[in-house]
């Protein structure tokens, strides 16, 4: 099922607000509220873009992105295959070899320590290659 394109024009915190508003009332809107806060819990600095018309949390690059589909909300980690995941929240796109992703099916409860802690994981991983890219320069 192809995904929900959003909204196309202004800034991206914004563009992110239409998206969960137009799921008003949809278990989909509910639910990408509820990863989008609790991204912001466990890096406040990040960085809310829109790109390829969905959302996209960065700190010094990107964290995930948070795509609509009828049967699931679906956040994708670009470097998630190099992600601690303890808890085992990755649940999708688990044969590729740089990306992971995470299915919120409509019902299931977000573990929130766990979605918060791999959130803190991805941004420390971000950090620790820009200054080792820094150095090389």
């Amino acid at each position: 099922m192809k995904k929900q394109m959003g909204p196309v024009e202004g800034p991206p915190s914004e563009l992110i607000d239409k998206a969960i508003a137009a799921l008003d009332g949809d278990w989909r809107g509910e639910t990408l509220a509820r990863i989008r806060k609790l991204i912001h819990e466990a890096v406040p600095e990040v960085v809310e873009e829109w790109k390829w018309g969905i959302p996209v949390w960065s700190h010094d690059g990107i964290l995930c992105t948070g795509e609509t589909y009828k049967a699931a909300v679906k956040t994708t980690f670009p470097k998630g295959a190099s992600l601690d995941d303890p808890s085992g929240l990755f649940n999708s796109s688990l044969e590729g070899a740089t990306r992971r992703a995470i299915d919120f099916r409509q019902g299931e409860a977000i573990d929130a320590a766990a979605f918060k802690a791999l959130i803190q994981t991805a941004a420390a991983l971000n950090a620790s290659t820009k200054k080792t890219s820094k150095k090389r320069a």
